[in-house]
């Protein structure tokens, strides 16, 4: 895939931050922009000390087998303020994306989509600026409520907010607690349902998000990673 510049400057303030979630929000799809799914992808982010690591697994669709990765290693450069999440997270995740060998068909992300205070959780952003199809699976709500879901597998509930659907909260497996599934960019939230839970096999989270996650942790198991291999 052609590495993109990324044109967005990045925010150096709180109030530059909600304004620039305010002007992107208008700019994210709601409906089905999304060709047959073959190559779906995870991201996610680790921190340490003053760092984070931004891990994405690429898999295909069917089978859910690794085809490829990459991992990065960044300085932390925004600081942590409950809903802004996507300016500590997304440089570094938008990086990772680009630097794959083709844009996936699919990206689940760790974190919240339309479920967000000003709809516009760090699913949302990464994919309006990285344009890929996102679908954002969070493991506990950030906003909203719900009635808890059946016990079953692919029992879900509607999330809401002041009167407005903004995600589903999804039973992956049985008699375990649900995940929040939310809009990220170019795909319906019926979709997005479907495709997390084509996504999931034996454990909570889907396949892609787990392979992530273990990936941006790896630095910290002494000598598992070549430091020259990460960017």
């Amino acid at each position: 895939m052609r590495r993109q510049t990324l044109e967005q400057p990045w925010p150096r303030s709180l109030a530059e931050a909600r304004l620039l979630q305010e002007r992107l929000r208008g700019q994210v799809v709601t409906e089905d922009q999304l060709s047959p799914v073959q190559r779906v992808a995870g991201v996610d982010a680790h921190y340490d000390v003053d760092r984070l690591w931004a891990a994405i697994v690429v898999m295909t669709f069917a089978d859910l087998v690794i085809v490829e990765s990459a991992l990065i290693n960044r300085p932390l450069a925004f600081p942590y303020l409950p809903g802004l999440l996507s300016f500590r997270e997304a440089p570094a995740i938008l990086d990772v994306l680009h630097r794959l060998s083709d844009k996936p068909d699919l990206l689940l992300v760790d974190g919240q989509g339309l479920a967000h205070p000003r709809r516009f959780g760090l699913a949302c952003h990464v994919g309006v600026l990285g344009d890929v199809p996102t679908i954002g699976v969070a493991k506990s709500r950030l906003v909203g409520t719900y009635q808890e879901p059946g016990i079953e597998r692919g029992a879900w509930s509607e999330l809401t907010n002041r009167g407005e659907t903004i995600g589903a909260v999804l039973r992956t497996r049985s008699a375990v607690r649900p995940v929040f599934v939310s809009i990220g960019h170019r795909i319906s939230l019926k979709t997005a349902i479907d495709l997390v839970l084509r996504c999931t096999g034996h454990f909570r989270l889907p396949e892609p998000i787990r392979a992530a996650d273990a990936l941006s942790r790896q630095h910290l198991v002494p000598g598992i990673i070549d430091a020259r291999n990460v960017v």
